[in-house]
């Protein structure tokens, strides 16, 4: 918001003539970069077909992937831009939500109604199951890093709240 296309234009060596043919205005280059951005967010992967790995081990790397990007500087800043704009700027929240909440849920949808994750698991609804998932790796470790309380969590933190949100989803879920 502070940025004049002066600015810009230096920064990112063109000329304001140049943005101006490609951009109407500072608020369509803004959307264009965060959509850029939210493209680099849906193309984070994790594995999800599991390979060898046990329904328990690949939703602890599932889970291990998701609080990696959740507390990744990327994974922070996309959220409280997007968070911030999205008054303003709607189609920016629903292009971060499509490239990522949406599409992750959907992806780790699909490995739940597997028939290796289906033999394991109770699942009914597999994108609400999904989106649990995700919401237990969220936990306090995301918010702490959001609000600058801790800057980077040691990798035995983040093992502990994967660990953790596997076991209480498998409390849910698993087959008995």
């Amino acid at each position: 918001e502070g940025a004049s296309v002066d600015e810009i234009a230096r920064d990112a060596g063109v000329s304001k003539a140049t943005l101006y043919s490609y951009f109407p205005d500072k608020q369509h280059l803004f959307l264009a970069v965060l959509e850029a951005e939210c493209a680099q967010q849906s193309e984070m992967e994790f594995l999800l077909d599991g390979g060898d790995l046990s329904v328990e081990d690949t939703l602890q790397v599932i889970c291990k992937a998701m609080i990696t990007h959740f507390l990744s500087r990327f994974g922070q800043d996309m959220f409280r831009v997007c968070v911030a704009e999205a008054q303003r700027f709607p189609e920016l929240g629903r292009t971060f939500y499509d490239s990522g909440p949406k599409r992750w849920g959907r992806k780790i949808a699909q490995y739940l109604d597997s028939p290796r994750a289906q033999h394991a698991l109770a699942v009914e609804d597999s994108l609400l199951a999904a989106d649990q998932l995700a919401q237990l790796c969220r936990a306090d470790l995301m918010l702490k890093v959001l609000f600058g309380i801790e800057k980077d969590p040691p990798e035995a933190e983040i093992d502990r709240v994967a660990s953790e949100a596997v076991k209480t989803f498998l409390a849910r879920y698993a087959r008995t």
